[in-house]
């Protein structure tokens, strides 16, 4: 399992066990660097904080250009946060992408509308995510 952050959160993710990976989403190649021997991405940006521009572009332009591009890799899978506190319009119109990416190239998606403030159901959801993309 890998975890990716754009630097600050690289620690918290190897105290949890999980390889952490320097990545970027506002730039997808930095994924996309990452994903030769991945299964299942989970982009986690429900709840991402910065300017609202950046916040359209990771829910928009960029989640785009990254589903385009994974279609060339051996990934089996796609989970979408769709709950958290970034504008509901920009979690739906990234919704809608993914649906279109699953259409359009038969990606496997699931989209996750659990509050990541009820960590709890959060997390059972993600992996029950998980788990169906991967059975």
């Amino acid at each position: 399992m890998r975890g990716t952050s754009r630097g600050a959160g690289l620690g918290a993710i190897e105290a949890a066990g999980i390889e952490p990976a320097r990545a970027d989403p506002d730039r997808p190649g930095t994924v996309l660097e990452l994903v030769a021997d991945v299964a299942v991405i989970h982009w986690l940006l429900g709840s991402a904080r910065g300017e609202q521009g950046l916040l359209e572009a990771l829910h928009g332009a960029r989640l785009e250009r990254l589903l385009e591009r994974l279609v060339d890799t051996p990934l089996r899978g796609f989970v979408y946060e769709r709950g958290g506190e970034v504008a509901d319009e920009h979690r739906s119109a990234g919704a809608e992408i993914v649906e279109r990416a699953a259409a359009t190239w038969r990606l496997p998606v699931r989209l996750v509308d659990a509050d990541p403030g009820d960590v709890d159901r959060w997390l059972a959801e993600m992996l029950a995510a998980s788990r169906e993309l991967v059975a």
